[in-house]
């Protein structure tokens, strides 16, 4: 039996090049209308007992090839439990050697979250007490953007993820910070949805998690550049989450993302915004300090360059909330590599780390909660 490789599912996205044996060439298809492309996820057949060497030959070109050095794929025989892969890198060629003990394996970028689990998830969470749901409005492919207002406080915090669909980690964040929001017992949650009212966007790019994207939606826009000017023809997606806001404020609100290359959890802020304020620069001071507390998974030492003052991408999430409402507004990163102060051999970082996160996070919400303005 020969091997045989296929994508054709949700969120899939590879082109097989040619086989020789247990040996294949592989190419990852660019985001449609765009030439972002770094996603993959695909699936192995007639291959138990084969030492698979899977050569991926366009990686060098990918949108983030620093994000190839020191990484490890994710394998999994049933799609629930994800492992690191033996990866190398050299060349511009990705090569994935794995000998699995059944026929049929995939393989990912990173633990993917599917339109599927995409939908088991907001089943879920819209059937518990205390949770409302509705569509924002439709996308460019015809699917609802889902969103959940949870809690009653006089506080509106926003919490929204994956505008760059292949960053799957930031829904298993979701997952996890859901999860414990919506948790009646829980004290941590119990008094944030007393102080706040909380608005969550779980994915803000539905049609580019099913078409296998990376970066973009249906029409190839980076909806993370959108949201000073969004339209119904590029990016419906954030105006519809824009408008929304418009109407509740946002006191405080957090954009979950993954970064390519940096082997750490770290947030991004606002600093080089035309109006910052000390204010808004004390408030998130206190949250990086509060989330320090709250998960050793969590590091300041690593990230993103800081804007120089009013030098801000005011087309950035948060950067426009920051400055159009006046707020404390910050993007999570989460590592496709694995945190390099905290490493897991056999899983990396993962969907349980991320889910972690997520209820970290809330914790350090808590911690800060009553120095925020209402």
């Amino acid at each position: 039996m020969t091997i045989s490789i296929s994508s054709a599912f949700d969120g899939g996205n590879i082109r097989l090049l040619s086989t020789s044996g247990s040996e294949a060439q592989l190419e990852i298809v660019k985001d449609h209308q765009s030439d972002f492309y770094q996603w993959f996820y695909f699936r192995v057949t007639g291959c138990a007992g084969k030492k698979l060497v899977l050569n991926i030959t366009n990686a060098g070109d990918s949108a983030y090839p620093q994000g190839w050095v020191d990484y490890e794929a994710r394998v999994s025989t049933d799609r629930e439990e994800w492992h690191q892969a033996e990866t190398s890198y050299a060349d511009g060629t990705l090569t994935i050697r794995h000998t699995p003990d059944t026929n049929s394996v995939w393989f990912a970028y990173f633990a993917p979250y599917t339109m599927e689990q995409h939908h088991d998830l907001v089943s879920e969470i819209a059937g518990r007490e205390g949770v409302f749901h509705a569509s924002l409005g439709q996308t460019l492919d015809g699917q609802e953007l889902d969103y959940f207002k949870i809690g009653e406080g006089e506080l509106s915090v926003w919490l929204y993820a994956r505008q760059h669909p292949g960053e799957t980690m930031a829904e298993w964040w979701m997952e996890g910070m859901l999860d414990r929001l919506t948790d009646l017992s829980d004290p941590v949650a119990r008094v944030l949805r007393q102080k706040a009212t909380f608005h969550i966007v779980p994915n803000m790019c539905p049609d580019g998690s099913k078409r296998g994207h990376l970066r973009t939606n249906a029409v190839g826009t980076n909806l993370n550049r959108e949201w000073h000017a969004p339209t119904p023809e590029k990016s419906p997606e954030v105006l519809w989450v824009r408008n929304h806001m418009d109407k509740t404020g946002v006191d405080f609100a957090m954009d979950v993302h993954g970064d390519e290359a940096i082997p750490a959890n770290f947030i991004a802020g606002f600093e080089g915004i035309p109006s910052w304020t000390e204010r808004q620069g004390k408030l998130y001071d206190t949250y990086l300090a509060a989330l320090l507390k709250a998960s050793p998974d969590f590091q300041t030492k690593l990230g993103y360059p800081i804007a120089k003052p009013r030098k801000g991408n005011l087309s950035m999430s948060t950067n426009q909330v920051a400055e159009r409402y006046g707020c404390v507004a910050m993007t999570l990163e989460m590592p496709f590599k694995d945190n390099h102060e905290l490493p897991d051999a056999d899983f990396g970082w993962s969907p349980v780390r991320s889910a972690l996160l997520g209820r970290a996070c809330l914790s350090a919400l808590l911690d800060m909660i009553d120095e925020i303005p209402a």
